[in-house]
């Protein structure tokens, strides 16, 4: 029998480990490649179909005139194609009333939304980094008026401004959309994570107030909270439908949901002219800022994705 030496053992070792070598790195491949899952799949399928559906509605009918929305496919395009002529006419119809709304829901988003965003944010920081008295009290408030619906509220609220005259104004639609508690609940849970503690008492340290640590330090770290929490309350406002119904009757201060709900319902009034072409027109041109807007901001959201993920 051949004495087996240190060396023989060694060389065999390696032996074996080169023939284990590929099978050791096709079984990372695998396991390092996406499992893919028909169910998953068939799901996220039908949810986007369910989603842009609505959307390829929209643009296909704005590009239609009044009499061939009724004679043609509702998911095709018609024979004529006049999308520039209805964005045209919507701007200009009733001495243009859809730029006068338009502008009207700009004023509650800029007012209204980035009110409620500043508000979210100081409050948020301030509840996650400073202890004071009555803290747990104030977070079952925000917890609470967050589970309240809206709806609910509508009604002492019209009561309240009412009795201070403030119905039928812009402020009406603007003083109760700073009031965020989602986004002030969303601020504050993200500002207790991703601030570190640490990183405040060294500035501190340094000799920096507390409002140059939260304008220098903090707020750089707080930017994909601060546009998701933007983003939210800017849908919310512009989409804002009920607040501004029971709050305002003179049309030149409608949003455009209330003023599109007019054109609507022209059709229904004696002598009225139907002009579905134009609300549908006017729906497409609603939410194009609101796409243009999530384009634009959501590189924030990917730079934010990584935060934290780097190990200390």
């Amino acid at each position: 029998m051949t004495p087996t030496t240190p060396a023989s053992r060694t060389s065999a070792e390696h032996r074996r480990a080169r023939r284990k070598a590929p099978m050791l790195r096709s079984r990372k491949r695998a396991l390092d490649r996406p499992r893919r899952s028909m169910l998953l799949t068939v799901v996220t399928g039908i949810v986007l179909f369910y989603s842009l559906v609505p959307l390829v509605w929209l643009l296909v009918n704005a590009t239609k005139t009044q009499a061939s929305l009724f004679d043609s496919f509702g998911l095709w395009f018609s024979g004529d194609f006049a999308l520039l002529t209805n964005i045209r006419d919507t701007l200009t119809y009733g001495d243009g009333e859809f730029v006068r709304w338009f502008a009207n829901t700009v004023l509650y988003v800029v007012l209204g939304a980035g009110g409620a965003t500043v508000l979210a944010v100081l409050g948020g920081y301030g509840l996650a980094k400073f202890n004071f008295p009555g803290k747990s009290a104030v977070f079952a408030i925000v917890i609470g008026a967050v589970a309240v619906p809206a709806t609910a509220l509508a009604v002492p609220t019209f009561l309240m401004f009412s009795s201070m005259r403030l119905t039928n104004t812009p402020w009406s639609v603007i003083i109760p959309s700073l009031i965020s508690p989602f986004g002030l609940y969303l601020m504050w849970t993200y500002a207790a994570e991703s601030v570190p503690k640490d990183l405040l008492e060294a500035a501190r340290i340094d000799g920096a107030s507390d409002f140059r640590t939260f304008w220098q330090v903090s707020l750089p770290m707080l930017v994909p909270g601060i546009v998701t929490v933007l983003l939210f309350n800017m849908v919310a406002t512009w989409n804002n439908y009920f607040l501004p119904l029971i709050m305002l009757r003179d049309s030149s201060w409608f949003p455009l949901t209330l003023g599109l709900k007019q054109w609507n319902d022209q059709a229904a009034t004696a002598g009225g002219e139907p002009i579905f072409n134009l609300v549908i027109t006017g729906s497409l041109l609603t939410i194009v800022p609101l796409i243009a807007i999530f384009l634009l901001l959501q590189r924030y959201w990917q730079s934010g994705l990584s935060t934290g993920a780097v190990k200390e």
